[in-house]
């Protein structure tokens, strides 16, 4: 799991108004760096199968919000796909 200073520096990052904490932006910004975090810690423990279940669901929690973003929001996702590098 991400600390607090990390998910706030995220958050700082890629909201789109000053008290904005969950639109899809920051979501998909936060669900990608855990995604990141889950990954290393699977290199290291092969065989630790309930993160690999949370490493999946995360990764399909992402998948649909990103699918949500380029429909209603194009121009926001690829700027957010070019910002995470994905």
């Amino acid at each position: 799991m991400l600390d607090k200073k990390k998910k706030d520096k995220i958050i700082a990052k890629y909201r789109t108004h000053e008290k904005d904490t969950g639109s899809p932006q920051v979501q998909i910004a936060i669900l990608t760096a855990e995604i990141k975090e889950l990954s290393e810690h699977l290199i290291e423990h092969k065989k630790d199968h309930s993160s690999r279940k949370g490493l999946l669901r995360k990764v399909s929690e992402r998948r649909r919000l990103m699918k949500y973003l380029k429909r209603e929001e194009p121009k926001s996702y690829d700027q957010l796909v070019k910002d995470l590098k994905l």
